[in-house]
């Protein structure tokens, strides 16, 4: 999947979302591309610099978030496998070495169109290959997202101004 960004929105409104978000991508000067995606209420979006590019719409939003309309999220993706346990914690047991032993992290997991596992099931075993102490779910330096779709899950190891919850 060459998906590096997940934009959520509301399914109500999928042709005005759309038309946000190129909006966005154009105010910010970023060249973004929409890829098929098969559930709604998200777009699957190819983008040369995700975080660099969440980064610009966040101090966007921070001017006006009527802006983003009825879209949501921005999740940047680094990498992406399948959505099975041991698949998952395979992509996340390299990112741990970039979180510092004093580092406060925590983890933060969706799901959608997935029904295999209980969300506390999963964290529980997801966070089994994290080594640091140091969990933190409010003001975290550093955070393993983990995005689940269906049969796939994006994962990345994100700062926080490098997601965007539109609020």
């Amino acid at each position: 999947m060459d998906v590096k960004l997940i934009v959520t929105y509301d399914p109500a409104h999928i042709e005005s979302s759309k038309e946000k978000v190129e909006l966005l991508f154009k105010e910010i000067g970023v060249k973004a591309e929409f890829l098929k995606s098969k559930y709604s209420g998200i777009f699957l979006l190819s983008v040369a610099k995700p975080k660099e590019a969440v980064k610009k719409l966040k101090a966007l939003s921070k001017k006006s978030s009527e802006l983003f309309g009825k879209t949501y999220r921005y999740i940047p993706v680094d990498k992406w496998v399948k959505s099975e346990i041991p698949d998952m914690q395979k992509a996340i047991k390299p990112l741990v070495s970039k979180i510092g032993e004093n580092e406060k992290w925590m983890m933060d997991l969706e799901k959608r169109h997935y029904e295999k596992h209980e969300f506390k099931e999963l964290i529980i075993k997801l966070t089994d290959v994290v080594d640091r102490k140091n969990i933190d779910l409010k003001k975290p330096k550093k955070i393993i997202k983990v995005e689940i779709v269906g049969k796939d899950a994006g994962i990345s190891l994100l700062t926080p101004d490098e997601m965007l919850v539109v609020s």
